[in-house]
């Protein structure tokens, strides 16, 4: 007769959480002198939102203050805010963005 070998193998382990790099959320958040469409034309060029999403987003900036547009690895997310920095400031905008850890 043969025997089975009933012990488990260790160091294989399933992917958990911990296996992905931490995320950050990226928001914009309302002013007085950044344009609604200017708004809409930085979701859909940095955070590539259809026009239908980007018009909803901007709507909650306007709304509550401040809104996620994105959900990114850090450095990507420093990315995006910066990139919408350096649109607004180009453009004469205020707008700000911010990243916080999810």
């Amino acid at each position: 007769m043969t025997s089975t070998d009933s012990t488990t193998k260790t160091g294989i382990s399933s992917k958990s959480k911990e296996d992905h790099p931490p995320m950050y959320k990226v928001l914009l958040h309302n002013d007085n002198y950044t344009t609604m469409e200017f708004v809409v034309e930085i979701l859909l060029a940095v955070f590539g939102k259809s026009l239908e999403k980007a018009n909803q987003i901007m709507l909650n900036v306007h709304n509550k203050g401040k809104e996620v547009c994105g959900i990114y690895p850090l450095e990507i997310a420093e990315t995006k805010m910066e990139t919408v920095h350096n649109l607004a400031s180009n453009k004469g905008f205020p707008l700000k963005s911010t990243m916080e850890k999810e």
